[in-house]
């Protein structure tokens, strides 16, 4: 009798298992009304004790998980970096310095820091002053050959060429080689009318403002934003037009108006200015050479600051570069992200992650071609929540109702605070994934990719299902 009563209960429990993963009626007629096939969706909701998954639908089925694909490349680079890595910016001279004057070049080598920003290149130039160079009689030579040449000639997608999102890796990134443009309504003469400021201004981009004001809430502002750019080998400008509700506050928008390397030099050439130095020659791309000696080393913040910015804002060219960095410290001088990919799948299979339908293109998710599944995006959750670097991790994603992309999505409780989720989303591409904890305590893991033409309506059942692992039912 007790051992039929042992496999009765063996058997309840296998069977509640299997029923708690079959996905609910509810989500069913949700997916239905919102004309999202249910083979276009993929769903795990797994909890983290070891109990058989809540919900597993079409889970073994590769789909383009868009910028979710940054928590493969955070988790990656956190095994096979540390939190603590920092990115090295090297400052050399080749040739004497008499005076303040260098005789000669000087270089600047880059590792590719993607968090370089005009602050801390405003800093790296106060300590090469502070060694004596204030005035420079050769050319900037700026080192970018730590990536191949081909990595900053990516094509570009869905045809934004100037967007920030589509900006390439380059070595010597500053600012994330993008420029952000400030919008306001002001009144001159009791009229009000549309300022257009660039947040840091650089003398080779130029404004043309056409842009109107309109009355009424600020809204989804952008939709009657209009801007061309036109570009030539000295400078470029940027032209806007649309109108600008006149109940908006300041807003903005980055565009990459330069190329990496054309953003770098100038920016370089204004803040060296600003502080007094000087420079003669011409600024240039190319190695360094074997009789510079070097003159100081900027390092960048630690990897589990960086990881916060990539995630909790999506930061394509940062997480590309994440990617390109493992890759480096590989071995693969220059790196590319081929090389780079195959680095990511073997420290994965280290960690018993083999994930043969995984498509890595250049670990941004900023991709057509990235492919993973919802059962090993779930499977690689769990397994970073057991690894020494998990806090790090879950921080760098966004907290739902709190911050970063998740900031007005449930921002009532219980739900607000109670998620750590990363989103990411592309045309005909709707994907989230994280960590779940809900009112009792007990934590998930949550993923939902959606691919199909209509995926912008998951989001809404994305939240549900969020709320209802929350609040436990």
């Amino acid at each position: 009798m007790q051992l039929i009563m042992r496999w009765c209960l063996f058997f309840c429990c296998l069977w509640a298992g299997v029923a708690q993963a079959v996905l609910p009626v509810s989500l069913q007629e949700a997916l239905t009304k919102a004309k999202l096939p249910l083979d276009s969706v993929a769903i795990v909701v797994q909890p983290l004790d070891g109990e058989p998954p809540l919900i597993s639908h079409n889970q073994t089925k590769a789909m383009n998980p868009a910028s979710v694909m940054k928590v493969v490349t955070a988790y990656a680079a956190l095994e096979a970096l540390t939190p603590a890595y920092r990115w090295k910016t090297e400052v050399y001279k080749n040739g004497p310095v008499n005076q303040g004057v260098l005789d000669g070049d000087l270089i600047i080598k880059g590792y590719g820091d993607p968090a370089l920003n005009n602050a801390e290149l405003w800093r790296l130039l106060q300590q090469i002053q502070q060694q004596g160079i204030k005035h420079i009689k050769g050319n900037l030579v700026l080192d970018a050959s730590i990536y191949t040449p081909e990595v900053t000639q990516r094509p570009i997608l869905d045809d934004e060429p100037w967007r920030a999102y589509n900006v390439n890796p380059y070595a010597l990134l500053v600012n994330g080689g993008h420029t952000s443009f400030r919008f306001g309504v002001s009144r001159d003469g009791g009229k009000p009318v549309v300022s257009v400021t660039q947040e840091f201004e650089l003398p080779q981009i130029k404004v043309l403002n056409a842009m109107q004001v309109s009355k009424g809430a600020c809204g989804d502002w952008r939709s009657n934003l209009r801007y061309g750019v036109s570009a030539t080998p000295e400078g470029t400008t940027v032209t806007f037009s649309g109108t600008l509700p006149e109940q908006c506050d300041e807003r903005y928008i980055e565009l990459s108006a330069l190329s990496q390397h054309q953003y770098a030099v100038n920016t370089f050439k204004k803040l060296w200015t600003q502080l007094g130095g000087r420079l003669d020659g011409q600024a240039v791309a190319a190695g360094l050479p074997a009789s510079a000696t070097l003159v100081t080393t900027w390092w960048s913040a630690p990897l589990d600051e960086v990881i916060r910015d990539i995630n909790k804002w999506s930061n394509n060219v940062m997480a590309r570069q994440l990617m390109l960095t493992i890759g480096v410290e590989a071995g693969h001088d220059p790196a590319d992200e081929n090389s780079s990919g195959l680095v990511v799948r073997e420290l994965l299979s280290k960690s018993g992650l083999s994930f043969t339908e995984l498509v890595l293109e250049n670990g941004s998710g900023l991709s057509r071609n990235e492919r993973i599944s919802a059962e090993h995006l779930a499977q690689l959750l769990v397994t970073a929540y057991q690894r020494p670097a998990m806090p790090v991790l879950m921080a760098s994603l966004p907290i739902l109702g709190l911050d970063g992309t998740l900031k007005k999505r449930l921002p009532e409780a219980p739900s607000r605070g109670m998620a750590y989720l990363k989103t990411g989303s592309l045309e005909g591409v709707s994907s989230i994934a994280g960590y779940v904890q809900d009112v009792q305590g007990k934590r998930y893991v949550l993923v939902m990719l959606v691919n199909h033409n209509n995926a912008s309506a998951a989001r809404s059942i994305q939240d549900g299902l969020i709320k209802a692992v929350i609040e436990g039912r």
